[in-house]
């Protein structure tokens, strides 16, 4: 059977991020060895090492009910454990956003977070803090049977009042479709459960993969974590339509609300399900592949997207083809070619991001060690040159070359008082970055809007609020960025000033600009404009819930992004300092060596020659390390852009 290309690129992805994982794990091993590490660097690797290791693909499926999209999930990730692990029957059966992935710190289990934790503002991220709050069901992975049973707990209804159902955002008087949910007794059917992870040792799922079932409207409508959070932030989006149904007016709500790519965004795919449905035998070949186009066509028109970005499958002829060995069946359900695109626009935009954030971290990293290696040289280069310059030559002109390099020492100790002078500047400045991105100040946002929101029942002043909420993080953001700018003209003085005094070696500051917060804080804005910044003047309970709801699901959000930047400027500010540092501890220990060295010299404790040769042997040691530098540089940069060193292990 032809192998599917997703899961041959998943394969290749993780291989490659554990090879590249390696490499740095053999420059930080390396830089130890020659005891050329800091705590600094240490730390810095890493944090790119677990980076590496706890990355994760995310990719989302969502669909209004009966499109078939937990049987395409089956079909695509987890056709080889010949069984449905997602349930997929005739009718509903996801009612409630799922995720499914595997972390070997818990035992494969569900995690159910009950429907009545919708009737708190907090958001299911917040919840997962509080494991008692989730119902667990074991899943016994040696029994397919079991595990089968156990799943079917995801699909679970209750019975609640009108009223509950209202509470929790599930139910509304004024919309036709809801009242199908309605039973005779008045009682309305809701979903047991607001959310559930499923931890399930599968091979893709161990590499990293995230899958997200996601039923349609009213769960996306109604849970603003997804609106905000899971779908703008997963790798790729898989909307999925059934051809029995065509593109209802439900399909093309979601579609323009929460998915059609913005800009240049990628990832975002359309599977037309259900073609097994056209295949009629008393059509010829020809009949049904112009059926299919047909539909094809029709679907990208009323989405607005290219016929290319819609692809027409049978998941349920998929799955049966591969768990059977029926290549022909295979072929004819058109799976392989939406594993194909979907591993292009899922890997490739992945891998991309993994190596450019990888490249610019690690290249700053080999950047500052060679250059201290550079600097080392050229200090035992001047050594040299200094030394056999006396041979031959007197006391006096010993005693003359001795005061000189003295003198020098005493400028450059009197220069490491300005030194000291712009640290504590450095700390001032960094402080005041911290001021406008640090948590206090967010919370203090926060709590004003809050207390607006709930002291208001018209939209009017909840609108206001929201607005000034806007405007002062952004403000917070622009004096951030000032502070940023002002923190590098000042390192950057600082540099040139130590390289024309003393001929400290020039380090490229590494660049750190607050745009991507800025565009993810825009696009927040803008979500909120799109769905609730409406024109209404009186909020009903059921509006004023899910507006506080979203609020914090928003304000939840935008804590996120600041500790982010947060933690990537402090992550700066000691990239940026502690070059300067040790090149400044380098200069210092080399000229007290050279000092010392003439002084022996002096004295005749030590022969001119002999200290010639002892710096010709450190001069080939840091040739030694210069020439090893440069071969774990090359060796990471083949990694980063794919070509593996064949000396590498195969990842497991």
């Amino acid at each position: 059977m032809v192998g599917a290309p997703l899961a041959a690129e998943i394969e290749s992805y993780s291989h490659w991020r554990h090879t590249l994982a390696e490499r740095i794990s053999a420059y930080r091993a390396w830089l130890g060895r020659e005891d050329l590490n800091d705590a600094q660097r240490d730390l810095r690797l890493q944090q790119l090492i677990d980076r590496l290791a706890e990355d994760r693909l995310h990719v989302a499926f969502i669909a209004e009910f009966s499109r078939g999209k937990s049987e395409l999930i089956n079909a695509i990730f987890l056709s080889d454990l010949k069984q449905r692990l997602l349930p997929s029957t005739a009718g509903r059966t996801t009612m409630c956003p799922t995720e499914l992935l595997y972390d070997p710190q818990r035992p494969p289990r569900l995690e159910l977070l009950p429907i009545e934790t919708r009737a708190t503002n907090a958001t299911v991220s917040e919840y997962k803090n509080y494991p008692e709050e989730w119902t667990i069901v074991p899943l016994e992975v040696g029994s397919a049977e079991r595990v089968t049973q156990a799943m079917q707990e995801v699909c679970r209804v209750k019975t609640v009042s009108r009223e509950e159902a209202i509470r929790y955002g599930l139910f509304n008087p004024d919309d036709p479709s809801h009242s199908l949910g309605v039973g005779e007794d008045g009682q309305v059917t809701i979903p047991a459960w607001r959310h559930a992870v499923i931890n399930y040792p599968h091979p893709f799922l161990e590499k990293g993969l995230v899958v997200y079932d996601t039923p349609g409207l009213n769960a996306i409508g109604v849970e603003p974590e997804l609106t905000l959070n899971l779908l703008p932030n997963a790798h790729a989006v898989l909307f999925v339509l059934a051809a029995d149904a065509g593109v209802t007016r439900s399909d093309i709500e979601v579609w323009r609300n929460y998915i059609q790519p913005r800009g240049k965004a990628r990832g975002r795919l359309v599977a037309l399900n259900k073609i097994d449905g056209l295949w009629d035998e008393l059509k010829s070949e020809a009949q049904i592949e112009a059926e299919i186009a047909t539909q094809v066509s029709h679907c990208a028109e009323l989405l607005g997207i290219d016929t290319s970005q819609v692809f027409p499958v049978s998941a349920q002829k998929g799955l049966f083809a591969k768990i059977t060995g029926d290549e022909r069946l295979l072929q004819r359900s058109r799976l392989l070619a939406l594993e194909r695109a979907l591993s292009e626009e899922l890997i490739a935009s992945k891998q991309a991001i993994v190596r450019d954030q990888t490249a610019s971290e690690i290249e700053d990293l080999l950047a500052t060690t060679e250059a201290l290696l550079c600097a080392r040289k050229a200090n035992v280069d001047e050594q040299l040159t200094e030394l056999r310059g006396l041979q031959g030559k007197n006391q006096d002109v010993v005693a003359h070359i001795m005061e000189r390099i003295s003198q020098d020492k005493e400028a450059f100790e009197r220069g490491l008082q300005q030194f000291q002078a712009l640290r504590r500047v450095f700390a001032q400045q960094s402080i005041k970055l911290f001021a406008h991105i640090g948590k206090d100040t967010l919370k203090n946002e926060v709590r004003t809007v809050r207390e607006a929101m709930q002291g208001s029942r018209f939209s009017t002043g909840i609108r206001a609020a929201m607005n000034g909420f806007f405007a002062h993080i952004d403000e917070h953001l622009s004096q951030a960025m000032a502070q940023v700018d002002e923190i590098n003209k000042m390192m950057e003085a600082m540099y040139a000033k130590l390289n024309a005094e003393h001929g400290i070696q020039l380090v490229a500051i590494p660049p750190f600009s607050m745009l991507r917060y800025r565009k993810e804080l825009e696009r927040l804005e803008a979500t909120y404009n799109q769905h609730f910044n409406t024109v209404l003047t009186l909020l009903t309970t059921e509006q004023h819930t899910l507006t506080q709801r979203f609020f914090e699901t928003l304000a939840s959000r935008v804590v996120q992004v600041f500790d982010n930047a947060s933690r990537e400027a402090e992550n700066w500010l000691k990239s940026i300092m502690s070059p300067m540092e040790t090149q400044v501890r380098e200069h210092q220990l080399q000229l007290r060596r050279r000092l010392e060295s003439v002084k022996r010299i002096h004295k005749a404790a030590d022969t001119l020659a002999d200290r010639i040769r002892e710096l010709e042997q450190v001069q080939r040691e840091v040739e030694r390390q210069l020439g090893e530098l440069q071969g774990l540089r090359q060796d990471i940069q083949q990694c980063l852009h794919g070509v593996v060193p064949a000396e590498l292990p195969v990842a497991a």
